[in-house]
């Protein structure tokens, strides 16, 4: 048999009206031989159809046509279609197989019907919700998520959010390359810091005497070790060497630069006598504000691991917390009129007593509208000070008793989801905020919508890396 594919590669291009004929007797011989095997019926008849919320409904359906189901929610769209039309047509179907196979497959109970005639074999595609958790968004659905910490893993450059300079590892090679900026015949002195730490100073000038260390830099000069351990507070400059930086000194300066980085624990530090000092580490730390960052992997940049996930809201970025607007629902009533809805102005009402106590020592007036009330004295009122709980302080306690059902009843009345204050809605830890994308984090990465992320990506270099090529096209393409 010639398929309607084949015969196209094997015509010319002038004689596409007879594949679309050949098409259209395909189409004809498969519907003659469905008519064939369904014999006398040319519609399905549903009598009694009770599933669900189908109230014993009566039915034709022609066959061999496109029909749509409609109606307002709750109707029994989906009873009709997935739990009795193809519930049945499956059933059928899958009886036909032996007992053996019929183990393998997946089997559906018989629906709720009188009576079912003119059904063929039948195929769906399952009417589910797809969204796992309330984590998942658009991004999450697509894979695009998945793509962007691999991409972030791979690109992204991190920047101290103390100094804001770009944080890298560091090698004795990206070191020297650094230096080449500088004019040849600069002086220069490759050190590394040792710290104290609460250690006795005799015991560190015998360990670096021992390791053939005798000099030190303090103050911008060279003075040997015993002099500067009596002057040094936390740390002290040790010399590795002194030269001067020429064409032939590269390996020198690596073999130094080796050195330094190993005793100073991954630390050292190069001095241009009367300029400046520059600093460096092997690791994801910055070396001028003493910080250590995580190493870029995938799952940091994920608000579904807790290793990227934000601690306070858990990677939802939102929390459950009191609703300001429910508990001070009408702001031109006075405090002690009621403002405050949760504490009514009761006799024995011990946290409407503790308020008036307090606006009488701190002298806030009790008569005037809340909202007349100074912004530092609000402030008191709602998040509390030193010596008085506060609206917030109060449902802080209450979270304690949610053991107890009336408890959480009332706390009910007076919460609603807002935006997490640590992460600000983004998910992620603070840190991970810091690794930068030219110059977009991934929390805002992911604010952008479909166009202006597309945008974004298109305009983004790969820097002639597979990987991220593929990961950048992957990305791309899913936001087509």
């Amino acid at each position: 048999m010639i398929t309607a594919w084949g015969l196209k590669k094997s015509l010319p291009k002038d004689r596409k009206g007879i594949i679309k004929k050949s098409r259209n007797c395909q189409e004809r011989l498969i519907t003659t031989a469905l008519r064939k095997k369904m014999g006398p019926y040319d519609s399905i008849r549903i009598i009694g159809a009770k599933q669900n919320n189908l109230k014993n409904l009566n039915l034709e359906i022609p066959l061999f046509q496109i029909i749509a189901i409609t109606g307002v929610s709750g109707s029994g769209k989906s009873s009709l279609a997935l739990d009795t039309l193809y519930a049945e047509g499956q059933r059928r179907y899958v009886e036909t197989f032996s007992p053996y196979a019929r183990q393998f497959m997946d089997r559906m109970d018989k629906p709720r019907v009188d009576k079912i005639e003119g059904i063929p074999p039948a195929i769906a595609i399952d009417s589910k919700n797809l969204v796992k958790t309330s984590r998942s968004t658009v991004g999450t659905m697509t894979e695009i998520t998945d793509f962007c910490k691999l991409l972030f893993a791979k690109m992204a450059r991190l920047y101290c959010p103390a100094c804001g300079r770009t944080v890298e590892r560091d090698t004795p090679f990206t070191i020297r390359e650094s230096l080449l900026t500088r004019r040849e015949g600069t002086e220069l002195i490759i050190t590394f810091p040792i710290k104290f730490n609460g250690l006795n100073r005799d015991d560190v000038e015998t360990y670096l005497s021992g390791m053939g260390f005798s000099r030190a830099y303090y103050n911008n000069e060279i003075l040997p070790l015993s002099q500067v351990l009596k002057k040094a507070k936390k740390e002290v400059l040790m010399v590795m060497d002194r030269l001067t930086l020429k064409t032939g000194a590269k390996k020198r300066i690596i073999d130094s630069l080796e050195g330094a980085l190993k005793f100073g624990g991954g630390h050292c530090s190069i001095v241009f006598p009367g300029e400046d000092v520059l600093k460096f580490s092997a690791e994801f730390h910055c070396p001028y504000c003493d910080l250590n960052y995580q190493d870029p992997v995938p799952n940091l940049f994920s608000f579904n691991s807790p290793l990227g996930a934000c601690e306070t809201c858990r990677g939802f970025g939102r929390i459950i917390d009191f609703d300001l607007d429910l508990v001070i629902p009408d702001k031109a009533k006075s405090l002690r009129e009621g403002a405050i809805k949760p504490w009514k102005p009761a006799p024995g009402r011990i946290e409407f007593n503790d308020l008036m106590e307090f606006c009488r020592a701190r002298k806030i007036s009790t008569t005037i509208p809340f909202k007349d009330l100074t912004e530092k004295d609000r402030q008191d009122i709602i998040n509390g000070t030193s010596d008085y709980y506060g609206i917030r302080g109060f449902f802080e306690w209450l979270e304690t008793k949610k053991y107890k059902m009336h408890v959480r009843v009332f706390l009910s009345r007076y919460r609603s989801y807002g935006e997490c204050p640590a992460c600000h809605g983004t998910r992620f830890k603070k840190d991970v905020l810091f690794w930068k994308v030219e110059e977009k984090n991934i929390g805002e990465l992911y604010r952008m919508s479909v166009a202006q992320a597309y945008d974004f990506f298109t305009r983004l270099q790969a820097k002639d890396d597979k990987v991220s090529e593929t990961i950048l096209r992957e990305i791309k393409n899913r936001l087509l």
